[in-house]
């Protein structure tokens, strides 16, 4: 039992390097498309493109808190922190939902600037061209985030893939509005940086409700399904109060068994070690089992 915890951490510890080394990749990347949208976006005085660069900037802050968040995260359970450091993850994911929200106040402000003083950006091909390019930055950069997410179960991968997914839809935006103004619209651009602002605040909802979730400690598994594989050991006569949490990765379960009272302690000892042998064979991303076992009662 003993070496199989130790192999978990280093696993987990392995996974981490993994996360942080993805994190550090896309961040080089959002700010490459970053510098571009906020270059264009204020040379040819665009709420819309700046407001993109914008966001663009901030995914690449929220890759730095998550980079600093995983480096804590990945250090080892230790006295004060018995089990572990995996909620970091999570807090970073809370940072990056709080980070857009800043932002989004600021897209606020220069729609309305845009629209209350009926600036006109200049509007040229070689910023639509640049805009393309992001775009398909972006696309790869969320392709990648999302496979490496899913792969090594990152609630921080998994939710900057999702605001970089929101930069894409917002990229599109934006370069329609691009075209409307070049053909004699020009509100378009503040009513496109307004419709950015309402879609960034959705998408930190998004990201605030799951770090929130983890963080309170939702149940990750269903008692139901738990009871039903616990039922299925061997000397087990019933099983209750069935309680899961946790991050997607590494889930923590503890539940109470009857047993037969004439069992020995040791007897009802292997009992309980199947029931969590069975359970970490049924899923692979609990990290810890406790049983509290109880003499089964005369019905």
């Amino acid at each position: 039992m003993e070496a199989s915890l130790v192999d978990r951490g280093a696993a987990l510890q392995e996974r981490n390097r993994k996360v942080r080394f993805v994190l550090l990749a896309i961040l080089v990347a959002n700010w490459v498309v970053a510098v571009a949208k906020l270059a264009f976006g204020l040379m040819a005085q665009s709420a819309s493109v700046t407001a993109d660069g914008l966001h663009s900037f901030i995914d690449g802050g929220s890759n730095v808190l998550g980079l600093v968040a995983m480096g804590v995260a990945s250090q080892p359970a230790d006295a004060d922190h018995p089990y572990g450091h995996g909620k970091f993850e999570a807090l970073a994911s809370l940072g990056i939902g709080a980070m857009i929200g800043v932002g989004m106040l600021e897209l606020g402000r220069m729609a309305f600037d845009s629209l209350l003083h009926d600036k006109h950006p200049t509007v040229s091909v070689t910023m639509a061209a640049v805009m393309v390019a992001t775009l398909f930055i972006n696309l790869a950069v969320t392709r990648v985030e999302r496979h490496y997410g899913q792969k090594y179960k990152s609630s921080l991968l998994l939710a900057d893939a999702q605001h970089t997914l929101s930069d894409v839809f917002v990229t599109i935006a934006v370069l329609i509005s691009i075209g409307l103004v070049a053909m004699g619209f020009p509100r378009a651009d503040g009513l496109v940086a307004l419709a950015v602002m309402v879609f960034v605040a959705w998408v930190a909802y998004g990201i605030v409700r799951q770090a929130v979730g983890i963080l309170s400690d939702t149940a990750r598994l269903d008692p139901a399904q738990v009871s039903q594989h616990t039922l299925a050991v061997s000397g087990v006569r019933s099983c209750r109060d069935v309680r899961s949490r946790g991050m997607e990765e590494s889930v923590y379960v503890d539940l109470k068994i009857e047993v037969d009272p004439q069992l020995t302690t040791a007897q009802a000892h292997e009992v309980a070690d199947k029931v969590e042998e069975t359970l970490q064979g049924a899923y692979p991303q609990v990290v810890d089992v406790v049983v509290h076992v109880e003499p089964a009662q005369a019905r």
